[in-house]
């Protein structure tokens, strides 16, 4: 299962977390399944969490040079 959003991949996340914190001994059987899909759903969710940042820093930017030159807005 590859996670294609972040809402997806931290639901991954959260399910193996929980899979673990249930078991009273380790199932060495499904380990290796869980690390990598949860490997996979952090690096989507790494990625999303990188790129809203990037988005945000550019907008809030943006809206600094704006309200630091308010007289370019007013000209036509």
């Amino acid at each position: 299962m590859k996670a294609k959003t972040f809402r997806d991949a931290y639901g991954v996340l959260q399910r193996h977390a929980q899979t673990l914190r249930e078991q009273d001994e380790p199932n060495i059987d499904d380990l290796l399944a869980i690390v990598t899909e949860s490997v996979a759903a952090y690096q989507v969710c790494q990625s999303r969490i990188a790129a809203v940042e990037q988005a945000l820093e550019k907008a809030l930017g943006e809206a600094a040079e704006i309200s630091s030159n308010p007289a370019t807005e007013s000209q036509p």
